[in-house]
């Protein structure tokens, strides 16, 4: 594209006396961003400060100056720059990584290679996506590329010299969203993250603290190294730390129990140095808030001085002595004294009710041993409430007297009491009311015995219908061993000794025949014995069923149940036995 010149010197010349910077030459950028290796005219030399009628080289174009449009000449075509009073072109919003533009308006008998030679100066076209409604889609290699093809928007395009409406047409530029540059956008934006991540992370690495040493697994030499550093007091620490990482590891074990102990033994006698220690630093503290308070006051006291002595510079005596500026400046310093004092005084204030709230923190602890030795006592006092309780109300009748008889002799009089006899009323009257509560209490907490010994009462009888039911059992066992005892059946014959041994195996028939008594159905072995643990833990089971299996005409085992259900149940039969013995 070249620009039909004369004298090209002349013409930039005169652009640079106008102090308008001449567009559209070679060496100089249609928009700021554009390439300079890249001209809209050709042929041209570039403008430098050696030519002709250059002596400097063209002032900058400042924001908002307008900028000027010229006429682009093109091998096959020409384009013609809108008017510059119209308002700019209509753009859409732009979509992010936007490289594709929409070109619109395009001639009729407008060709792809007439496309690519207007547009190619704005830089790499990638692609072209041409319609036949006379228009198309040009993607470009970068995102800034977009920026000058819009700057061609509104210009129109007349191909050779040809008037005809199809060989003209107005451009129209426009921002274009692609699935391509969006992929593309979201992949850059996402390699920019990875970086950041990377970048914070690498920042991260170098801010964190170094990791710790790792400890050394347990054996008798690092043991002997460990508990000779326990005694140093400058590597205490390190081997505290070791000791603890070994035993929460479960290195401690019967073999190296002793050596831990040993270990255990060393840490714990530094407990008194650290607390000596922390006695001596508490110490120094005292001391230092003491020097402190004692430079405090003395500063106090310098501050008292000089504030006097600025008061008695401001009497009359010697203030008509000085000049204005000098009585200025002698009240300026006053107040800035006396403002720095107060904040002292406050400050040594302070200190002063922080050690009053230490003394009266330590009376409220000794306040407190004396509250517990208070509530120890009234524990004992509490025993003796219902002892007390008899005379109390003896108290509160003879009270209730006194009130009767003073209410009396203040009817018969009809006059106004005396001032100590009202007195005396009131005092009788609170005193009646403090006694009527404390017997209202006493009488509660004599209720609540009560009712507790009505409670042991009751479980006292249940005790001894237990005892009774548990005699008329073993008086029915008795009968039925004599009963067994007397019986011919050659199975007892042969026996030696009778089947109930002793007194307790009596007992124990007895109370399982008043169980199974209750159970018609029967009842499995565990069921009896649990029942029988309630008397006695001391009972087994298998002596339960050798016992019960020895006595048949009392006892009899049966199976129910189907299946998995199958269990085996001990039945009373007492009474059938008896009949056949």
């Amino acid at each position: 594209m070249t620009l039909p010149m004369s004298d090209p010197t002349a013409w930039a010349t005169a652009m640079n006396n106008l102090g308008m910077a001449p567009l559209g030459i070679a060496g100089q950028p249609i928009l700021p961003d554009f390439d300079p290796a890249l001209g809209m005219m050709t042929g041209i030399p570039p403008i430098t400060p050696m030519m002709p009628g250059l002596g400097i080289v063209p002032p900058p174009i400042p924001p908002d100056m307008p900028v000027v449009k010229e006429i682009i000449h093109c091998k096959s075509c020409t384009l013609f720059p809108p008017n510059p009073n119209l308002p700019p072109p209509a753009t859409r919003e732009r979509p992010p990584g936007c490289k594709t533009v929409f070109v619109g308006g395009l001639p009729e008998n407008g060709t792809e290679q007439i496309i690519v030679e207007v547009f190619e100066q704005c830089g790499e076209i990638i692609a072209i996506r041409k319609s036949k409604k006379n228009f198309c889609h040009i993607r470009f290699a970068e995102e800034y590329m977009v920026d000058k093809a819009l700057y061609l928007s509104g210009y129109r395009i007349r191909l050779g010299s040809s008037t005809d409406k199809k060989d003209t047409g107005r451009l129209h530029v426009d921002f274009a969203q692609a699935r391509d540059d969006l992929y593309e956008w979201e992949c850059k934006q996402r390699m920019l993250a990875r970086e950041e991540r990377h970048r914070r992370r690498m920042e991260e690495e170098r801010l964190r603290p170094p990791s710790p040493p790792p400890v050394v697994h347990y054996s008798d030499h690092e043991c002997s190294i460990v508990a000779e550093k326990l005694k140093d007091d400058s590597k205490f620490s390190e081997a505290v730390q070791t000791l603890l990482t070994w035993i929460e590891r479960g290195e401690v074990n019967r073999r190296s129990a002793n050596n831990f102990y040993s270990m255990i033994q060393s840490a714990n006698s530094h407990v008194r140095r650290l607390v000596n220690e922390k006695a001596a630093h508490e110490k120094d503290m005292e001391e230092a808030k003491e020097k402190f308070k004692q430079a405090l006051s003395g500063i106090l006291i310098q501050f008292e001085q000089i504030v006097a002595v600025y008061h008695s510079a401001s009497k009359q005596k010697a203030w008509d002595h000085f000049t204005k500026a000098q009585r200025k400046n002698i009240s300026v310093w006053c107040k800035q004294a006396e403002e720095i004092r107060n904040i002292h005084n406050d400050e040594l204030m302070g200190i002063r009710r922080e050690e009053e709230m230490e003394m009266s923190d330590d009376e409220i602890e000794e306040t407190t041993e004396t509250k517990e030795t208070e509530e120890s006592a009234l524990v004992s006092q509490a025993e003796a409430l219902k002892e007390e309780n008899d005379s109390l109300r003896w108290q509160l009748d003879a009270y209730r007297n006194e009130v009767e008889l003073l209410k009396q002799e203040q009817g018969k009089a009809h006059r106004e009491d005396d001032p100590n006899k009202e007195q005396q009323l009131k005092l009788l009257q609170q005193a009646l009311q403090g006694m009527q509560q404390h017997l209202l209490k006493v009488q509660e907490e004599y209720k609540r015995k009560e009712a507790e010994l009505e409670k042991v009462k009751d479980d006292k009888l249940q005790v001894e219908k237990m005892l009774e039911n548990l005699k008329e059992k073993e008086s029915c066992a008795s009968r039925l061993c004599a009963s067994n005892q007397d019986s011919d059946y050659p199975l007892e014959k042969t026996l030696n000794s009778s089947p109930i041994k002793s007194e307790r195996e009596a007992l124990l028939v007895g109370i399982i025949s008043t169980f199974l008594h209750v159970h018609p159905f029967g009842a499995s072995i565990e069921y009896i014995c649990s029942y029988l643990h309630r008397l006695d833990n001391k009972i087994c089971t298998s002596d339960v069923e050798g016992l019960m299996s020895r006595l048949q005409h009392t006892f009899k085992q049966e199976m129910t149940g189907v299946g998995a259900s199958l269990e085996k149940r001990w039945k009373f039969c007492g009474f059938e036995g008896l009949k056949l013995t």
